[in-house]
């Protein structure tokens, strides 16, 4: 009869085990409440030797934090081919199947968890966050953008972040709807904005141009008409802005 001889791992091998058993057992509960103990039954090891490799239960949970926001930045990827709506719609599907499959520890990475206030968290998910804006910066083509481009980017990064936690707590709006509605949302952000600034408005005419009837952005045109009928009508009056320029008649 013969025994199995279980290998003996590296040093490196073995941190980035343990990373990903702390990765897997967070993905699934809060950080808060899993142990030490837990994470070194489930790397078949022992207590002490999980504190041979990180000093402690802080150190452990920013490493697998570091690969959970690696991770989550990728899901931003998109080759910068084909109309906007499309790509947008593609990066929000793999954006939540992070989500989906990551619950507890997606909301550890966005709220800090028990790394709450430490510096290093703050920086990875601060990380995150950027990462995501300049490849939506990229999609759309600015080298240089307005600081309105910006502000519509990063307002819908934090929208899209917010939307997904919200989520979570109870599942209550079906994914796929939740998808195509951020999609919409970056559209009414950046519309909204264009009406504002000619700049903006050159940025969103040169988008929609390549847009089908039958995309994302062409679905929010039919479902924003089919309310039109129901929009009371404006006063006939002069309506003017505060700076005193006029708007509508």
């Amino acid at each position: 009869m013969t025994t199995g001889v279980r290998r003996r791992m590296g040093v490196e091998e073995r941190r980035q085990q343990l990373i990903g058993v702390a990765l897997e057992l967070f993905s699934h509960r809060s950080p808060d409440e899993v142990s030490i103990d837990e994470i070194a039954a489930a790397a078949g090891i022992s207590r002490p030797l999980v504190y041979h490799y990180f000093p402690g239960k802080q150190s452990l949970y920013e490493a697998a934090l570091r690969r959970a926001a690696d991770e989550l930045a990728t899901r931003f990827l998109e080759p910068h081919e084909g109309p906007l709506g499309a790509r947008l719609l593609r990066v929000m599907g793999r954006f939540f199947d992070f989500v989906d499959d990551h619950g507890p520890g997606f909301a550890a990475l966005m709220r800090g968890g028990p790394a709450v206030g430490s510096s290093t968290a703050n920086a990875m998910i601060d990380g995150v966050r950027q990462a995501a804006c300049e490849q939506i910066l990229a999609h759309l083509g600015v080298e240089e953008p307005p600081a309105r481009l910006e502000l519509v980017v990063r307002s819908w990064v934090s929208l899209a972040e917010s939307t997904a936690l919200i989520w979570l707590d109870g599942r209550q709006i079906p994914r796929a709807e939740l998808e195509l509605q951020l999609v919409h949302d970056f559209a009414a952000l950046a519309a909204v904005s264009a009406a504002y600034n000619e700049e903006m408005a050159g940025v969103m005419l040169r988008v929609l141009a390549q847009e089908p009837a039958d995309g994302p952005f062409g679905d929010l045109l039919v479902r924003l008409s089919s309310l039109a009928p129901a929009v009371p009508a404006l006063p006939s009056q002069r309506l003017s802005r505060p700076g005193g320029d006029q708007i509508l008649r």
